[in-house]
C-alpha cells in the first residue's frame, strides 16, 4: 500500500489527512496548539485516536513518543553520526526499525534487520508538496506513518 502525505504540514493546530493509494482519507492528524512540544494525534477517519504522539522534552538527542492503548509504545529517536542523519524506530521486542537515506528530499527506507520494509519517495506523486510511503503488507502502518510524519517536524525545527 502507498499511502500520501503532505509535506511541511506542520503548524500550530494543524490537522491534515493521509490518503491511500485510491485518493481516499486513511487517516487524519491533528496537531495541538499552544503545548508544550510538539503533540499530534493520528486517528482513524471516524476520529478514533489510533496514536498519541509527543515530542519527548530535555532529551539529549530529538526523540518522540508514540502512545498507543493509553501506553507507550515506540520511540523514534534522532541518531548522531557524522555527516549524515539517521533515526530509530524502536517498537516492542527485536524489531526496531532503523530509517536511513536522503530525508531532505523524502528519499529514505525503513530497515528492519538491513531489509527494507518502507520506502519513502517523493517519486510516488507528481504534486511537489506531497509524498508517498510505500509499506509492505504485514507491517506496522501506524507505527511508520507516525514516525514520517515525526521526521517532518525533526528537519522542520531543525531549519
Amino acid at each position: 500500500m502507498i499511502y500520501q502525505i503532505r509535506e511541511k504540514f506542520w503548524s500550530l493546530g494543524d490537522e491534515f489527512h493521509i490518503l491511500d493509494e485510491s485518493g481516499e482519507i486513511a487517516f487524519l492528524v491533528q496537531g495541538a496548539a499552544f503545548s508544550w512540544g510538539d503533540k499530534l494525534s493520528l486517528q482513524d477517519p471516524s476520529g478514533r485516536e489510533l496514536a498519541f504522539i509527543s515530542q519527548k522534552m530535555l532529551s539529549l538527542k530529538p526523540c518522540y513518543e508514540i502512545h498507543r492503548d493509553g501506553g507507550l509504545f515506540a520511540t523514534v529517536v534522532k541518531e548522531f553520526r557524522w555527516f549524515k542523519k539517521e533515526f530509530t524506530l524502536d517498537v516492542p521486542g527485536p524489531n526496531d526499525y532503523s530509517i536511513q537515506g536522503r530525508f531532505w528530499v523524502h528519499d529514505y527506507d525503513f530497515l528492519r534487520g538491513g531489509e527494507p520494509v518502507a520506502t519513502v519517495s517523493k517519486e510516488f506523486f507528481t504534486m511537489s508538496d506531497r509524498y508517498g510511503v510505500r509499506i509492505r503488507d504485514g507491517e506496522d502502518v501506524v507505527s511508520i506513518l507516525a514516525a514520517c510524519i515525526l521526521i517532518d517536524q525533526v528537519l522542520e525545527d531543525d531549519s
